[in-house]
């Protein structure tokens, strides 16, 4: 454990599990505390018990979408731990999978409601409670389907491109005191993207590199270097985090 984000208080959405549990997991070994949403209390009680209890983490269940919420989300994270000094949007949706051709336009809305408008909304937040008087710093979490066409998964891939472009947006009208960066993670092992790899990993994996898919802690790694004063010249950048995966791609 280090002190690097001591005194510091981040917000992760979509951290009851997987890659935002982990991303709240180091940020509380690199000394912040965290305030952890999602919508299933349950599974954010157990979060907060694995992440060490309520003296570093404080759940806030409610959908990632719903205004009020976030506004409540903010508000008890000045009120427990005095300050939001990090935001990290990691909530994504993707309810369907097959062609464009047949999206169902409905669900369509809803992704892109949950995948980007809320993630402007989060930062809205944060920004009108706190950041826009201290500073602060923010990550978007994307994907590696934002840069690169994934059948199957396109619109999600599509609304991720979004996201990309608006924390670039983002970047030049926060700073110079807010900085706003991004990961676009490959395929990494969680519930949530198991139909990309379930029972033939092995073959999944020869087209990396590293040969070897990602793992929820790889994620919250680089989350803690973007948010930290290691990258304090860095900002409106999306970091790709793929095993290798988009650099073999070229040659084929």
């Amino acid at each position: 454990m280090n002190s690097r984000f001591e005194g510091k208080t981040a917000i992760v959405t979509g951290a009851s599990r997987g890659i935002g549990l982990a991303i709240a997991e180091r940020l509380i070994a690199d000394g912040a505390r965290v305030v952890i949403t999602a919508r299933k209390k349950e599974a954010l009680d157990e979060a907060v018990t694995h992440l060490g209890g309520p003296a570093v983490a404080l759940a806030v269940a409610g959908r990632a979408d719903d205004v009020d919420h976030q506004r409540d989300a903010v508000r008890q994270a000045i009120e427990t731990f005095g300050s939001v000094d990090f935001l990290v949007n990691n909530t994504g949706i993707n309810p369907v999978y097959g062609s464009l051709a047949e999206l169902d336009l409905a669900a369509a809305r809803k992704i892109v409601e949950v995948n980007c408008i809320a993630a402007v909304s989060w930062v809205q937040q944060v920004y009108g409670a706190w950041m826009r008087e201290h500073g602060g710093a923010i990550v978007n979490v994307s994907s590696l389907s934002s840069i690169r066409t994934a059948p199957g998964i396109g619109f999600y891939g599509a609304s991720k491109a979004m996201l990309n472009s608006l924390t670039e947006l983002m970047a030049v009208e926060l700073g110079p005191h807010i900085r706003i960066n991004g990961v676009a993670p490959g395929v990494v092992k969680t519930r949530f993207a198991a139909k990309l790899y379930e029972g033939r990993e092995a073959a999944v994996t020869e087209g990396y590199p590293l040969k070897r898919l990602g793992v929820p802690e790889d994620i919250g790694s680089a989350v803690a270097f973007l948010l930290s004063g290691d990258a304090a010249w860095l900002t409106g950048q999306t970091v790709v985090i793929d095993g290798g995966l988009s650099l073999a791609s070229v040659g084929e």
